[in-house]
């Protein structure tokens, strides 16, 4: 797995962590816009807040038939 820190201002929310690591480049620059997140290891939308050493996850796209 991959791991980025991030340094988010008070108030983030998991809508930033995915704008922030996007904007890191790399493996994570290819993230999409709006993923499913996890937060602390469970499903979470993007508008849910963070806090101080919260744990971000960003679930990759999958398909199936």
């Amino acid at each position: 797995t991959d791991e980025l820190e991030l340094h988010l201002p008070d108030g983030a929310l998991a809508r930033h962590a995915v704008e922030h690591a996007r904007a890191a480049g790399g493996r994570a620059g290819e993230i999409p816009a709006e993923p499913a997140v996890a937060v602390n290891m469970e499903y979470a939308r993007l508008d849910t807040p963070l806090r101080d050493g919260d744990e971000v996850a960003f679930i990759p796209p999958v398909a199936g038939g």
